[in-house]
């Protein structure tokens, strides 16, 4: 229990006036503090001797000392000078200075811990994602009829995700303490059937890693491919069990820089911490990945391709609702898209990308022949382009609606091809589906007996057509280079845009450190 001397209990009526002038001039600066205290009466909830005001304390400070755990910095909250602060706080207006800064320091920690200490935005104009954000003054609202340690463990994400995340962090602490994986593998490059001191490190660092038992073994034998191809499995890197360039870099990766991954994916959970719904529709960017989650559980999931690492053409992150599909969907191609890429063609050649249509302001198809193209710029460049629905249109034969102001969506396309690469990042922003109609039928399959028939029967027609979904499914488009499974183990992937190193710079200049903690 934390006794601090210096307070002063029930205090006579000019030290209680002295006490709320002080508590009322000290919060003016902060509009949530001075309502919250308005609202009180002034009263202390922080500075009394004893009682409630003392496990209020009690439990800012054990929450301060373990902020660590959650991935923020202890020296962001100065629980020293804020100790200091209340020690030499032996006046009734010292004592309210003190009240005030003790509830700045709780709002900035409890924000901190439910919804994350950056600015999503700030970090990066590419994670465009609303941060559910709770009333600052509810938290002193709430925390004042709370049990105090209770508030503060209610605070963080309650999903299974953020637990295995900490979880992992301590490992990864642990292990950064008894130094690592051990030595690097030095290879550019190994493969089956080859032996010596290099495959030997091989071994050794996957053993350390938990994917191979000891062995005095020195060739690249199956049991090493197998390793291998676990690892490649674990790191979204194709699983051949040869440990070329790519996977060799992802092997010699360190402990800090994976420990730096899952700190930042703490960091994320927190900026999204609120129900993803019952059944939502997740995208990974970093994993190249679109799931439909039920329960809690993956009932189906397809390849994506995601927007290039241009910037005009990433992938952004954000959460929304899709509440329908169009089939044989006509493609209005971007305005960015029309001016920068086709008129620049048919400025060479006026039947350049003869398969799109010229749309003037009154919704007519325009003649080619009729328009002089070099007379236009991209601002001034009077006319839409579309491409009619087929087989060839660059949406493919479905595409997938949450209406958002972005313009990004999910859909088919024609270019297949691409889902066989490692990395798939080549749109212009939105998200391809290499399984489109199965990824149809299971919406569907919540609303009809036979989701396969209806969708077909409008794909058949040719023709453009709208089918809402009966309850609209929340999309929740995120971008995690580390994240957890639920039968176990971590899944890393590649940072694809720079966006967790941009987050893990700012952690870092916020205090975040990596600590070693024996085990």
């Amino acid at each position: 229990m934390i006794v601090l001397t210096g307070l002063l209990p029930a205090p006579v009526s000019a030290q209680v006036t002295a006490f709320k002038q002080a508590v009322a001039e000290a919060a003016s600066s902060d509009k949530d503090i001075a309502a919250f205290y308005k609202a009180n009466g002034y009263k202390a909830i922080w500075t009394g001797a004893f009682g409630r005001d003392a496990s209020r304390r009690k439990a800012l400070f054990e929450a301060i000392d373990h902020a660590d755990d959650q991935g923020l910095p202890v020296s962001r909250y100065n629980p020293q000078g804020l100790m200091e602060t209340l020690k030499s706080a032996k006046t009734p207006r010292a004592r309210g200075f003190a009240e005030v800064e003790m509830s700045k320091t709780f709002l900035r920690l409890a924000r901190d811990m439910q919804t994350g200490m950056l600015t999503p935005s700030k970090i990066d104009s590419g994670i465009v994602r609303a941060v559910p954000y709770r009333d600052r003054m509810s938290y002193l609202t709430n925390f004042a009829k709370s049990n105090p340690r209770g508030f503060f463990r209610a605070l963080p994400p309650k999903t299974p995700e953020y637990a295995r995340l900490m979880k992992e962090k301590l490992r990864l602490e642990q292990l950064l303490a008894r130094g690592g994986w051990g030595a690097t593998v030095p290879a550019s490059a190994l493969k089956p059937g080859q032996s010596g001191a290099a495959v030997v490190a091989l071994r050794n660092r996957l053993g350390a890693m938990g994917y191979i038992g000891r062995s005095s073994a020195q060739s690249y034998d199956a049991s090493l491919q197998k390793a291998v191809q676990q690892f490649q499995i674990d790191h979204g890197l194709a699983a051949d069990g040869v440990a070329g360039e790519g996977t060799m870099r992802e092997i010699n990766m360190g402990v800090a820089d994976r420990l730096k991954s899952v700190i930042v994916a703490m960091e994320r959970e927190r900026w999204v911490n609120q129900p993803r719904g019952k059944r939502h529709v997740l995208v990974n960017i970093t994993d190249f990945t679109a799931q439909i989650i039920d329960n809690g559980k993956i009932t189906f999931e397809t390849r994506s391709v995601v927007g290039a690492n241009n910037s005009d053409r990433r992938t952004p992150e954000f959460s929304d609702v899709m509440e329908y599909m169009v089939i044989n969907p006509t493609w209005n191609v971007p305005r960015s898209i029309a001016v920068k890429e086709y008129l620049p063609m048919m400025k060479r050649n006026r039947n350049a990308a003869s398969h799109l249509r010229l749309v003037d302001s009154r919704g007519r198809t325009v003649s080619r022949s009729s328009i002089n193209f070099n007379a236009y710029t991209e601002r001034t460049f009077p006319f839409a382009i579309k491409q009619p629905p087929s087989n060839r249109n660059a949406l493919g034969l479905v595409k997938f609606m949450f209406p958002n102001k972005y313009n990004i969506y999910l859909h088919d396309t024609p270019s297949k091809s691409l889902f066989q690469r490692e990395i798939r990042a080549f749109s212009h922003g939105c998200v391809r589906l290499s399984q489109p109609f199965d990824f149809a039928y299971a919406l569907l399959a919540k609303q009809t007996s036979d989701p396969v028939g209806l969708f077909q029967s409008h794909l058949k027609t040719g023709r453009e057509s709208v089918v809402k979904l009966e309850q609209p499914v929340p999309v929740h488009l995120i971008y995690r280079t580390a994240y957890t499974q639920a039968k176990g183990g971590m899944q890393y992937r590649r940072d694809i845009y720079g966006r967790d190193a941009r987050i893990w710079e700012a952690l870092s200049k916020a205090g975040v450190v990596l600590r070693g903690v024996r085990g």
